[in-house]
């Protein structure tokens, strides 16, 4: 019998199977089947008590499973020791958040972005921005001492999403002659910059950037993302406060 959808609501689900591998499948039955109903494997770790552990997600919930001795039957859930220490989250953290975080960061570069500092600066920080966004406003001014002192270069990943004229006024800074100057010159005028008809080109950048936004599923601008000292991803939504804002830009206020 196919076993039931798998359910994430579920703490704990135990698959029984005893029909053989298929010679093209790679996991064990149990975890196949699992994998069949859409769960994806990041990586495998050993398990004490002759268990075979997996790290896992699904639809961006992650989660362990375990393969009996016997090889019949799985369990997704957490594994505690006799202390009751998680010993889940060590192979989640190393199988899939550090996956999930570099993926991240690489849709982060390879979005459409205004240079704000200098490109040599030992922090980078992708900043969301609406140019109708008081908050993207207030954020850049936060951050100046350390943008202009060149230790942070910030990049200002432009979206469209507050007002009407938030898609063209972003495709006006992104496809401006010097777009830096140019975001530079909105945030310090009263008045801003004038949505104008932009390249088709440019348009897209901007719906590429929307897209990116939606997909990442946030909620506001800006929402920021950098690597902390010890190479993991951080993501800081809102205009921080002060001790935010320092470990944000990796040092005290210059």
């Amino acid at each position: 019998m196919r076993p039931s959808p798998l359910s994430l609501t579920a703490g704990l689900i135990t698959l029984s199977l005893t029909s053989p591998l298929p010679a093209d499948d790679h996991w064990p039955a149990p975890v196949q089947a699992l994998v069949d109903q859409g769960l994806e494997i990041h990586g495998e770790f050993a398990a004490p008590g002759g268990l075979s552990g997996y790290a896992a997600s699904h639809r961006g919930r992650e989660m362990t499973v375990f393969l009996t001795p016997d090889g019949d039957h799985a369990v997704v859930g957490t594994l505690l020791d006799v202390e009751g220490n998680d010993l889940s989250a060590a192979p989640l953290d190393e199988h899939v958040r550090s996956g999930q975080e570099a993926e991240v960061w690489q849709r982060l570069e390879e979005s459409h972005w205004i240079q704000d500092g200098n490109p040599q600066a030992a922090r980078v920080i992708y900043t969301f921005t609406d140019p109708n966004c008081p908050y993207c406003a207030r954020f850049h001014e936060q951050s100046r001492p350390w943008v202009e002192a060149g230790e942070v270069q910030l990049r200002h990943i432009m979206v469209g999403i507050l007002r009407s004229d938030s898609p063209a006024k972003a495709a006006a800074l992104l496809g401006a002659e010097d777009p830096s100057a140019a975001l530079q010159a909105h945030q310090d005028s009263d008045e801003g910059i004038e949505g104008s008809a932009q390249s088709r080109e440019i348009e897209e950048q901007v719906y590429a950037n929307n897209q990116l936004f939606e997909m990442l599923e946030l909620m506001a601008t800006p929402t920021n993302y950098y690597r902390n000292d010890e190479g993991r991803l951080e993501k800081v939504e809102g205009a921080p406060n002060e001790e935010r804002l320092e470990a944000m830009m990796g040092a005290p206020r210059p």
